[in-house]
């Protein structure tokens, strides 16, 4: 008989929590990195008006953008059971 009834047990729901702490920080690093790069050069040079304003606002929609891209991307493939089976190897028959 199954005691659990459909409950994840504590090993699958500390997977879910590291992994899902994981897709928000390295999404964050990524977005982080990407609005450096496009705005970086409008605050590097002392770009006023117009041209500062397109490269703050591009890399901030960009940012965005590539933040929840990466979030869905690592936990739809966690969902799928993307990881490897054991550290080190890729698939299951390395």
């Amino acid at each position: 008989m199954d005691t659990n009834r459909g409950r994840r047990s504590q090993r699958e729901r500390d997977a879910v929590t590291v992994e899902i702490g994981y897709a928000l920080c390295s999404a964050a690093f990524v977005a982080a990195v990407l609005f450096g790069a496009v705005a970086g050069p409008a605050y590097l040079f002392g770009l006023t008006g117009g041209p500062r304003a397109a490269l703050v606002g591009s890399g901030a929609v960009s940012a965005v953008v590539v933040f929840f891209v990466r979030v869905v991307s690592v936990l739809v493939r966690f969902a799928r059971g993307g990881q490897p089976s054991q550290p080190g190897r890729t698939s299951p028959d390395s």
